[in-house]
């Protein structure tokens, strides 16, 4: 990157760290809030693929990795102080709670878990994200689960 760009990305970051809609504190309870909803919303992907592939398929190697990522997740997040964040869960502020339409129609099994896996993705890409303010071993943690589970929605709908 050249000088002028490193300026320019310099002025940048200035600017968004000047904002009003930037937070003040990255412990606050906004940054945990993010944490809890994101954590939640992964574990709860998590074991709807499990239970699919436990129950709809049979399929006791997926069933077994979709648990074993969803515990790895657990003990990643413990590192986080992830009591904070469920102190700082706000389910009646939720300005986004509403479902939408693409939420609600599911065609079979198989779009069920694709649904789940791409909740479940994003919610660890956010988790990542986040946890590089608190933590950066845990979001390596986090990417590298990540990268797991886009592997794992590889080889099940492959199978599906």
């Amino acid at each position: 990157m050249s000088l002028r760009g490193v300026k320019r990305r310099s002025n940048l970051v200035k600017k968004i760290a000047s904002s009003p809609l930037a937070p003040r504190n990255d412990t606050s309870k906004a940054l945990y809030r993010i944490l809890d909803v994101n954590f939640n919303r992964a574990k709860e992907g998590l074991r709807v693929c499990e239970d699919l592939c436990r129950y709809g398929w049979d399929q006791k190697t997926f069933t077994r990795a979709f648990k074993n990522i969803r515990h790895d997740l657990t003990e990643i997040m413990a590192g986080l102080n992830i009591q904070k964040a469920l102190e700082a869960r706000h389910i009646e502020g939720d300005v986004g709670r509403s479902t939408t339409v693409s939420e609600s129609k599911r065609d079979n099994l198989t779009t069920v878990l694709w649904a789940n896996s791409q909740r479940v993705k994003e919610s660890l890409r956010v988790l990542e994200e986040v946890s590089k303010l608190m933590d950066v071993k845990v979001s390596i943690q986090l990417k590298a689960l990540r990268y797991k589970v886009y592997a794992l929605e590889q080889k099940v709908i492959g199978s599906c």
